[in-house]
């Protein structure tokens, strides 16, 4: 079976990539990418030295691009999470967030009805290869904001309240029009906040273990009492693989973790939980950009604390509440979310202290020089 994963050097791409690498010896994986600012192929180094994975720089909305990888492969699954996905960028930018987002998601179903039809039935609907299909992976945000009370459905009506949102759901109602038009085998997955390992810094779990390490101040929009349901990425690709090896075709599955939190109890626990670390692990303050040492020499930590918190003018638009009811990919599928937040979040934080190296050649655009060693004279 070959995979073209897009987007697969951004956050859940790349996880994705090492989930199945790990999990299936017999698949192939193909990656196009075109490595904005979010996608740091050094994630997948270790990966791309096997022969089973091949990538591709270039972009979902390049017809030239897409064909060539469907003439010269046999694609079997194409998994799309190649997208613009930051709603403050999308706010300052819509246009581009509506061609990555519905425009390449048109293109790639295009080349795939392309290659992956063989004529037409009686009812001059196509006929499809067996074993092929198209997955989107979505977000909840395509469904607006919820009260203090109830969870997103399957069946709940689309309401987007941002440029990145409404573009996310062009592309899952172009997807949706494909199954229904033209009998395309697809699935749509719509998943809650992802966080866990390879988060680009941007983001507000990566982006307030940053701060805290370089001493800074931890920005929070309004109050901080806006909710997000917290999905382990890990937990997320598992779920991926199963909807696209065994998810009824034309169905949508949500994605969600059961683990809703305040945006401010997010911050809180960051610091506690950096801060207790470093406390009882004395050697991870060595990572701190802010040094200050005390008169027995160890590095001081005593300010690091909730007095970091500073409180912003709110995003516009900004959704109150998000909380997903994976009650369907759990009874038809088997699927549920196995990380909790309280492991989850330490598991995380752990791995930032870590891999600085990895966080510095993002954050200072170094991530790009991986690419230009490996493939600049292919």
């Amino acid at each position: 079976m070959t995979y073209l994963v897009t987007g697969g050097a951004g956050f859940i791409g790349a996880n994705f990539v090492k989930y199945m690498l790990a999990k299936y010896s017999d698949i192939q994986i193909i990656i196009l990418d075109s490595l904005t600012y979010a996608g740091n192929l050094g994630t997948l180094s270790e990966e791309l030295k096997e022969a089973r994975v091949k990538f591709v720089k270039g972009d979902i909305c390049d017809s030239i691009v897409t064909d060539k990888i469907f003439s010269e492969n046999t694609i079997d699954y194409v998994v799309n999470f190649a997208a613009e996905s930051h709603v403050d960028r999308s706010i300052e930018n819509p246009q581009i967030f509506l061609q990555t987002n519905i425009l390449g998601t048109q293109n790639l179903l295009d080349t795939a009805k392309k290659y992956w039809t063989t004529g037409k039935d009686d009812n001059n609907y196509p006929i499809w290869k067996e074993g092929v299909k198209y997955l989107q992976v979505s977000t909840d945000e395509v469904y607006g904001s919820l009260g203090d009370e109830g969870y997103f459905t399957e069946t709940t009506p689309l309401d987007p309240s941002s440029p990145y949102s409404a573009a996310k759901t062009g592309g899952d109602l172009i997807v949706k029009a494909y199954g229904e038009t033209y009998k395309m085998p697809i699935n749509i997955t719509r998943c809650s906040n992802n966080y866990g390992p390879y988060h680009f810094p941007e983001k507000l779990i990566p982006l307030i273990i940053r701060n805290i390490l370089e001493g800074k101040k931890l920005p929070v929009y309004g109050d901080g009492s806006n909710v997000r349901d917290w999905l382990y990425v890990e937990d997320h690709c598992k779920a991926i693989d199963i909807v696209v090896n065994k998810g009824r075709i034309y169905e949508v599955y949500n994605i969600g973790g059961h683990n809703e939190k305040k945006n401010i109890d997010i911050v809180k626990l960051v610091i506690s939980t950096i801060h207790d670390i470093m406390e009882k692990e004395p050697q991870y303050r060595s990572v701190l950009k802010k040094k200050e040492l005390l008169s027995d020499g160890t590095i001081d930590i005593s300010w690091m604390n909730n007095d970091l918190i500073t409180f912003v003018k709110d995003r516009q638009g900004h959704d109150q509440r998000y909380a997903i009811d994976p009650a369907k990919i759990s009874t038809e599928l088997g699927w549920i979310p196995e990380t909790m937040f309280d492991k989850g979040i330490v598991k995380t934080i752990r791995w930032y202290l870590d891999n600085q190296e990895w966080v510095e050649e993002v954050t200072s655009g170094n991530y790009m020089k991986y690419y230009d060693q490996m493939y600049s004279n292919r």
